[in-house]
């Protein structure tokens, strides 16, 4: 900075123009700007905004000087001589000005004939400007001061934390003495005003993921706010100065380490943006969490909002209560029957929660002397029995709610409910919900408490007392199980059951929240993401409730869930599919063997994800191999051997098969388009088929495994071949053998599914009866989705999922006359 005035030293001699002078400062400004990351690296937080305030200090003296010397030339009268002075407002005046906030100036001066006062004035504010500071400034004269100070809140606020920066120490004295007279105006309209306007912005800047640190819940508002009001009753320069019947030492430390931590947040957070910012947008906390020295990891960057979410409820907590006590004569604000106060002065934690339980039977507020009262309440290391009584009857409450958000703000929410202790205050970069976990836990129940659906709220009250308890503690735990490296779904169920088992829940009760918590994103996934119209979709989503009791229960849980995300979430159109997906899930309950074999593939697929190999393939190939609408492959077959078969497919064009001959004959073929099946069976009709497997797999391909009851020579292997080959180019041949079949061997459901249905063959073995078969179905344009064949004691049992499509259901008497040659 010598070296500046230096500079501008010599210019002045010089007589150089004003926009010379500010150039060499904004050449300094911006060296001083570029360097402003490396001391950050080495300030504190509050250290750190004092010393960019004493360096705007300093840029401004110098102007001063600077308009002093151009106006009187070597004459200059002393500063206190000339009736101006320069005064640092808002952030500024309190030495919190951050790195691109505005800078907040008031020139106060009285207009004396001589000294051209007006003229001084503006020449410091075009030496400003042409600086590119960014600058807001007022000009008043100290008898304006007062009546200024009327006409707006916001003024008046900024008047009171007024900071002396240059000029005639007179004209501030003076100053001082007209702000003295503001503070004391009217205190009762500024309070009510300034709470009114912090209301007003709690709920325009909730506490989100990507909170606002100067204007929302826990910000610095909050914070300025307790100084504010303290300025006004005590004259005090900071909050720590405040008597200790309104702030304990003990709260204050607490509260100054967030404030600390919030000041370098915000500090960053412009630094980062390279502009002035103050929401903690998502896309800015590598950067933010870098420059305060977090690991460039996921981990790093969530440890790093779990402190900032941390830091805004610590300010939230302390400056609730302070201002209750600082403004207790001057409001009614918390005097109403919403606002629920402790019996007396000094209870323990389990006597409070009796209270706060015994409060929810409506909706309350937990008054600033409750949470006080819970802060300071005995409690033990952990809950016991005795306590583990009374939190279940949280959950028994109409407004558990209520109980959940008062332990919350007492940042008690996780020794009461010991399961949540690792998800409280943890973000959610998943790009879908907004709020930390405990947050979106608490506003779920909120929403399960206030369900606006009728139809949905009639299912609600449909459940029983106990059933209700169980979905309430079911929604608040949810997601308990999210930070983990397993699975949250398979975390939750496990930590819902051992909670539950402390809560005295029943076992039946217990596992059905294990199977909610379990699937509880599953309704939502399948309603927005699957074709809600599949059979296939329902019967396998249906697979996981198969009561209409736990249909219910998720439905209710997924709105609930999905309220919690935030607003719009839960909308009009999604309603519409969640709906659908529920009623159309009613409507298959009855089908228990069709329930079963969806619950069985469900299971398989669980484990064909986790399959190495599987896990490898791209998504895009993952996804059609779960949606193969074979069955048979995923009930038949382990999860290694459907990734083989699957990958072989994908690798097929025309045909592909092998052959095994080791203790008996297995023919396996995947096919795309024409393959005459009956012709390989009537050429191989010498052997005996004792099994085989028809699998409907992905891109219009077929697989077919055929297992015989023998071995053939190398010779005859060589033949095979051939047959198969032929097979894939032949469409000659139409068998003259007709099986000997019954009509009582035939049993036929078209009732079997939307989509599907079913033929049954039980008949004695017989060489040629499959080949007839699948080219009698050929013929007839019937598509086999999938074909189980078996052989036991020269009895054929064979079973054949057939594609509704018209050429089957249409045609089942004139199917039978030809399998029976009309016997």
């Amino acid at each position: 900075m010598e070296k500046v005035k230096a500079q501008i030293e010599e210019l002045l001699y010089e007589n150089a123009a004003d926009f010379e002078i500010a150039k060499v400062l904004k050449q300094e400004i911006k060296t001083y700007f570029d360097t402003l990351e490396d001391t950050f690296a080495t300030s504190g937080g509050k250290d750190f905004l004092v010393k960019h305030t004493k360096k705007i200090d300093s840029i401004l003296k110098l102007i001063f000087k600077v308009a002093q010397r151009e106006m009187f030339g070597d004459y200059a009268p002393m500063k206190n001589s000339i009736p101006l002075a320069l005064v640092a407002l808002g952030s500024y005046g309190r030495e919190q000005l951050c790195v691109y906030s505005d800078i907040d100036l008031m020139i106060v001066y009285k207009d004396i004939h001589g000294y051209n006062t007006k003229e001084m004035i503006e020449k410091i504010l075009y030496i400003l400007w042409d600086t590119g500071l960014k600058l807001g400034h007022r000009v008043h004269t100290v008898e304006e001061l007062y009546a200024v100070s009327k006409t707006d809140i916001t003024i008046k606020t900024a008047l009171i934390e007024s900071r002396f920066i240059e000029g005639s120490s007179f004209i501030w004295m003076e100053t001082e003495n007209a702000i003295s007279q503001i503070r004391h105006d009217d205190i009762e309209s500024f309070i009510h005003l300034k709470l009114q306007e912090q209301e007003k912005k709690h709920k325009k800047y909730p506490l989100t993921m990507e909170p606002n640190l100067k204007e929302g819940v826990g910000g610095f508002r909050d914070a300025n706010l307790v100084y504010w009001i303290g300025k006004i009753l005590y004259n005090t320069n900071n909050i720590k100065s405040l008597p200790s019947q309104v702030i304990e030492e003990n709260e204050y430390k607490t509260f100054r380490v967030a404030l600390e931590f919030l000041f370098r947040v915000r500090s960053a957070l412009h630094l980062a943006s390279g502009k002035k910012e103050d929401k903690l947008r998502l896309d800015l906390i590598p950067k933010v969490s870098q420059l305060l020295g977090y690991p460039q990891t996921k981990e790093g960057h969530m440890k790093f909002a779990k402190k900032v979410t941390s830091s805004l409820k610590i300010i939230r907590l302390y400056s609730t209560i302070w201002l209750e006590i600082l403004t207790r004569d001057y409001t009614n604000k918390y005097n109403n029957n919403n606002y629920i106060t402790p019996s007396k002065e000094k209870e323990t934690f389990h006597t409070l929660l009796k209270e706060l339980c015994h409060h929810a039977k409506k909706p309350f507020y937990a008054h600033p002397t409750f949470l006080k009262a819970l802060i300071i309440s005995q409690r033990s290391d952990r809950p016991d029995d005795a306590l583990y009584k009374t939190i279940a009857t949280i959950f028994h409450q109409p407004y558990s709610y209520c109980i959940l958000t008062s332990l919350s703000h007492a940042r008690l929410l996780k020794y009461t409910i010991p399961p949540i202790k690792k998800v409280v205050d943890l973000p959610q970069f998943d790009g879908y919900h907004q709020y930390a976990v405990d947050i979106h836990s608490i506003r779920c129940m909120y929403h399960l408490e206030h369900i606006e659906d009728t139809f949905i709220q009639d299912l609600f009250q449909s459940l029983t007392a106990d059933e209700k308890v169980m979905l309430k503690i079911v929604t608040f735990l949810h997601d308990a199980g999210k930070g983990r490296k397993r699975d949250h779904h398979f975390v939750g169920a496990s930590l819902f059951k051992i909670f539950a088992t402390k809560l005295h829940l029943n076992d039946s009760l217990i596992k059905m929240g294990e199977t909610l918590i379990l699937y509880h994103t599953l309704m939502s996934n399948i309603a927005q993401r699957e074709d809600i119209y599949s059979e296939k979709v329902i019967l396998s989503f249906a697979s996981h409730f198969p009561s209409k009791k736990l249909l219910d229960m998720i439905y209710i849980l997924t709105y609930a869930d999905m309220s919690g995300v935030g607003a719009d979430i839960y909308n009009s159109f999604n309603a519409r599919l969640i709906k659908t997906l529920y009623r159309q899930s009613i409507d298959v309950l009855g089908r228990t063997a069709m329930l079963d074999e969806a619950a069985k593939r469900a299971k398989k697929e669980a484990s064909l994800k986790k399959n190495h190999d599987f896990l490898k393939l791209k998504k895009s190939e993952q996804k059609k191999i779960l949606q193969m609408p074979s069955n048979l492959l995923f009930l038949r077959y382990r999860p290694q051997r459907i990734v083989d078969i699957s990958k072989k497919a994908l690798e097929t064009n025309s045909y592909e098969y092998y052959i095994t001959n080791h203790d008996y004959l297995t023919i396996e073929i995947i096919r795309s388009g024409t393959f005459n099946l009956s012709y390989l069976l009537s050429k191989l009709n010498a052997l005996d088929i004792v099994n085989m497997d028809i699998c409907k797999l992905f891109n219009e391909l077929k697989y077919f495994k055929i297992d015989f009851a023998q071995n053939v020579s190398q010779e005859e292997v060589g033949f095979i071949e051939e047959f198969i080959q032929q097979a894939y180019a032949s469409t000659q041949m139409r068998s003259t053998y007709i099986p000997d079949i019954f009509k009582e061997d035939i049993d036929v459901d078209c009732e079997h599914s939307q989509t599907y249905a079913l033929m049954h063959l039980k008949s004695k073995n017989q060489k040629g009866l499959l080949a007839y078969i699948i080219e009698m179905f050929d013929e007839m344009g019937i598509d086999i989705v999938t074909a189980k064949v078996h052989t036991l004691k020269n009895r054929v049992r064979d079973m054949f999922l057939i594609e509704k499509n018209g050429n089957f259901c249409h045609n089942v008497d004139t199917i039978i006359e030809k399998l029976t040659g009309e016997k």
